[in-house]
């Protein structure tokens, strides 16, 4: 999709399944099951996003998704389904991994910074050898000190990788990443979920991550059960609702099976998605 003098790309990294209860929160199986199946094991259908904005001459990667350096106990958790498709899924869009030339992670579960390291000869190594990995220093202090609830999605090991390799850059708040691209903290998913924003020719196109992990997310009460503070999150869905339908937009979903790009539209005061990609 080209908007303005930029463009984003999306493809899908890996397919995965996770427990429809704890993805839809408060909300009644009977109600998020009209969306989207379970199976025996109440596990629903889900893949991560990933998306390439080009902007500047510059390749800009949105988060990793899973990658290939999960355990055994994690590709249980997350039921993955075959191998990653990074490699493939950026030779589609013409690219190649040393093409990308900056990493914006919106927060550091695994589901979502997997991908940034590889294994080489037992050492994790950055997948993205000539990029900038972008985190918010909140979130990196959080994922190299994970707790008893944490633990599970934050893999310090892995991490720790990035940092040694010179390529991390801790921002600490909204930043301007380059000209009419930022970088905006959330909170809500976690402390330092971040989303990024990018503006061309008065088209505005925004990630989010797991604030609106699909479109079936909607609706402003309907949280991941996942998120550390839920009603930051109903906030800054109610926030962005508003400003995005005052403009020229598009929203990109990280684990929409269905829609990958596209635009808020109202009704009589309901929110619905309009299908770009």
């Amino acid at each position: 999709m080209k908007f303005g003098e930029f463009e984003i790309r999306p493809f899908v990294e890996r397919q995965f399944r996770l427990d429809g209860g704890s993805m839809f929160g408060i909300v009644p199986k009977k109600i998020w099951s009209r969306f989207t199946e379970a199976d025996e094991n109440n596990l629903i259908a889900m893949e991560t996003n990933l998306f390439v904005l080009k902007a500047h001459g510059k390749s800009i990667l949105f988060d990793t998704g899973l990658g290939d350096c999960l355990s055994e106990r994690e590709k249980k958790i997350y039921a993955v389904k075959g191998d990653t498709a990074m490699e493939t899924g950026l030779k589609e869009i013409g690219l190649e991994p040393d093409d990308i030339d900056i990493v914006f992670l919106s927060h550091l579960h695994t589901d979502h910074c997997g991908g940034a390291v590889t294994n080489v000869s037992g050492e994790y190594v950055p997948r993205f050898g000539k990029a900038q990995y972008i985190v918010q220093k909140r979130e990196w202090h959080d994922a190299m000190n994970p707790n008893e609830r944490t633990a599970a999605v934050y893999i310090p090991q892995r991490l720790s990788a990035l940092e040694q390799s010179g390529q991390l850059e801790l921002i600490d708040g909204d930043v301007e990443i380059m000209p009419d691209i930022r970088a905006v903290v959330t909170g809500g998913h976690t402390p330092g979920h971040q989303a990024i924003e990018a503006v061309s020719d008065g088209i505005k196109v925004v990630y989010y991550a797991d604030i609106l992990p699909s479109s079936y997310f909607l609706k402003i009460a309907y949280v991941s059960g996942l998120d550390l503070d839920p009603t930051r999150t109903m906030d800054v869905k109610r926030r962005l609702y508003a400003k995005l339908l005052k403009q020229d937009h598009a929203i990109v979903f990280d684990h929409d099976i269905n829609i990958k790009i596209g635009k808020l539209t109202q009704t009589e005061g309901t929110v619905a998605i309009e299908k770009i990609m």
